[in-house]
């Protein structure tokens, strides 16, 4: 090779890395028409029973549209990871990685971003140098009394799942366990599989964890009213809601009975106001949740429903 072809290439092999690599956006057409045929055909296998067949959202949040790209606003490589490691929701981690791409490239097609000549890549560290345009927010805002104030880092079914179930079970296991008595040793061994609840166990005494579930039922009361959040299927919380607010003021008000119950120290006591427990979460499901869309209140197709009356 002449010695001046010989420095010409020199020069245009970090020009066109360097290229390659350049920040874009999904309005520069990062996907080709092939890759997103190739990601609809997974996506209509895999992800439209939940989440729609147009990715406009069902059972679980939309995959388009200004909801998606405020959550989701960012680098492509985080979005590839929850597609590749979390989705579908029944077989989670059984896409490749080449697929997760291909099922964005779909999502970006059908979100009218323009496509391009190449493919979206799958590598990661390609994918972080292309971005969602979003407004993606996970800064703290100040009042005009300088309080901080958070968005909500989960969906309405994280936080009930999260907080308020494990919470009211510990209260309703006093209808069957006295909190009073020690607890059985606890097995930790390997054999046991994942369990959050036996790191604690022995630390507190059990009418300490029943205070302690009674607080935590308070102390969601204000969560549930957090301006921004969203149920599992996409649609947002009715936060300004009157029944909402009715419940949301019934959660709260039940949490400070049970507490003083079990300030008595009283198996029976505490038992007897589970009832009134139960019915709080009753009223709320049945209003919000409990659609009987499909054959019985927990089937999965009741979730397209769910956060509206």
């Amino acid at each position: 090779m002449p010695k001046a072809a010989l420095l010409l290439a020199f020069v245009l092999v970090p020009s066109l890395s360097m290229q390659a690599q350049a920040p874009r956006t999904v309005r520069d057409g990062v996907y080709s028409d092939a890759q997103a045929a190739r990601g609809a055909a997974v996506y209509k296998d895999k992800c439209a029973s939940c989440h729609g067949p147009t990715a406009g959202g069902g059972l679980a949040p939309p995959l388009t549209g200004d909801a998606f790209a405020g959550q989701w606003g960012g680098p492509l490589s985080a979005i590839v990871d929850k597609i590749q490691l979390t989705m579908p929701a029944n077989a989670m981690g059984t896409l490749t990685r080449a697929q997760a791409a291909d099922v964005l490239a779909f999502m970006l097609q059908t979100s009218k971003f323009p496509a391009g000549r190449a493919e979206l890549p799958s590598e990661d560290a390609a994918l972080k140098t292309i971005t969602l345009p979003g407004e993606h927010v996970v800064a703290v805002k100040t009042t005009p009394a300088g309080v901080p104030t958070f968005p909500p880092s989960g969906n309405m079914a994280q936080l009930m799942r999260g907080v308020l179930f494990p919470a009211a079970n510990m209260i309703f296991n006093v209808q069957r366990y006295d909190p009073g008595q020690p607890p059985p040793k606890t097995n930790l061994s390997k054999e046991q599989g994942f369990s959050w609840v036996d790191w604690g166990a022995g630390v507190y005494t059990g009418w300490e964890i029943v205070d302690y579930a009674a607080v935590a039922l308070g102390e969601t009361a204000p969560l549930m009213l957090t301006p921004g959040r969203r149920c599992e299927n996409g649609k947002p919380v009715p936060v300004n809601d009157p029944e909402w607010i009715k419940f949301t003021n019934e959660l709260y008000e039940t949490s400070k009975a049970v507490y003083a119950a079990a300030q008595t120290r009283n198996q029976e006591k505490v038992s007897d106001i589970t009832e009134r427990l139960a019915d709080m979460c009753l009223h709320c499901h049945q209003a919000y949740r409990d659609k009987r869309i499909s054959r019985t209140p927990d089937d999965p197709q009741n979730r397209a429903a769910r956060c509206s009356k």
